[in-house]
């Protein structure tokens, strides 16, 4: 995370009190060093509720295309075992987990060309390499999975043997296909939803990333949980500054405690100050708890309300915005040209 405060000499402590909460929230990343291919954890858009939709049809199990049945990986479980699995079984647990099943084929199409990208990627970076493992199945560091049988328990009976269907046909017709930058696989990070643009790479993380710059994502009032709100008394706004290490001066009334908030392009917090200490928008987000970075905060006898859109952490495709231009007929790889600029489509190796 990106954090530019003005308490230089704070900034370790406060980093090392918000390690705890952004592992168990957010930004599974450290992105520009390791970053997750997940909005944020858990996965989010499954938490969300989604609108009621027919029960879908059955239909034939495609079966994985030859590059990702010849390509294996090594994927660290939750419970801490290691089991190899070929690159298309590995893909459907992913996007079984991280995009509702319900939503358009060329949705699910993107999202397993998003999964298979970031998992080259974290091939190469070698970071499990020590738990003997090439990835695992935590989103607050790679990417969540969900097994068939969970996720058929999840979708219930009605539904189970449809979406299985319909995520395998997503990763057999993405075969071995992957987001490339200047011929490397790029950070594919993805996220839920946006308040109408994602935002640039170099806001959140601190580092540009050519392919993860900020552009219009088209979903609004529609997606389930658009609008959240979370709401803390001045005891525990106090409380948290204090656990965080910030050394900020909350003697005076509340009503003066937020001050110089600033926005990004894209309309989320850049910086905010709280009893003089100067906060990024990402870091008071994992600080207090909220769906995004994109906030306003009120306060009213000593309660503060922080007014939320959108969920994630911003950056790359935005899950529900590809659904909305998948519904408005764009294919997969429209989708994906939109959200990672300059980024190219090629065969992984």
């Amino acid at each position: 995370m990106r954090n530019k405060e003005s308490w230089r000499s704070l900034r370790a402590p406060f980093l090392a009190g918000l390690a705890l909460g952004a592992a168990l929230l957010l930004l599974p990343l450290s992105v520009l060093g390791d970053p997750p291919g997940a909005p944020d954890a858990p996965p989010t858009p499954d938490l969300l509720t989604l609108p009621a939709s027919p029960t879908p049809a059955a239909q034939p199990v495609p079966s994985p295309g030859v590059r990702d049945t010849e390509r294996t990986l090594r994927l660290l479980g939750r419970d801490g075992q290691v089991a190899q699995l070929t690159m298309g079984d590995y893909l459907w647990g992913v996007v079984a987990a991280e995009m509702p099943a319900a939503f358009e084929p060329e949705a699910l199409r993107a999202q397993a060309v998003c999964a298979r990208t970031y998992s080259l990627w974290k091939l190469r970076a070698k970071s499990h390499e020590a738990d003997g493992a090439d990835i695992c199945a935590d989103s607050a560091c790679c990417q969540a999975y969900l097994s068939r049988e969970d996720a058929a328990q999840r979708w219930g009976e009605g539904s189970a043997a449809a979406y299985t269907a319909k995520i395998a046909a997503a990763v057999a017709d993405t075969d071995g296909l992957v987001l490339t930058y200047e011929g490397a696989p790029i950070q594919a990070v993805f996220f839920s939803s946006a308040a109408g643009a994602t935002e640039d790479a170099a806001a959140v993380w601190g580092k540009s990333l050519p392919y993860l710059v900020s552009v219009d994502s088209p979903e609004g009032e529609e997606v389930p949980n658009y609008r959240s709100t979370v709401t803390l008394t001045a005891e525990q706004v106090k409380k948290s500054a204090a656990e965080a290490g910030l050394g900020c001066d909350l003697s005076g009334e509340p009503s003066g405690w937020f001050q110089n908030l600033t926005r990004t392009a894209s309309g989320r917090v850049a910086s905010v100050e709280l009893g003089g200490a100067e906060l990024s928008g990402g870091a008071a987000r994992s600080l207090f708890a909220l769906r995004s970075a994109c906030f306003d905060v009120s306060e009213q006898d000593g309660v503060f309300t922080f007014s939320v859109t959108g969920y994630g952490h911003g950056v790359g495709m935005s899950q529900y915005g590809a659904n909305a231009m998948a519904k408005a007929g764009s294919g997969w790889r429209e989708i994906l040209a939109h959200y990672y600029t300059g980024a190219e489509i090629q065969a992984g190796s």
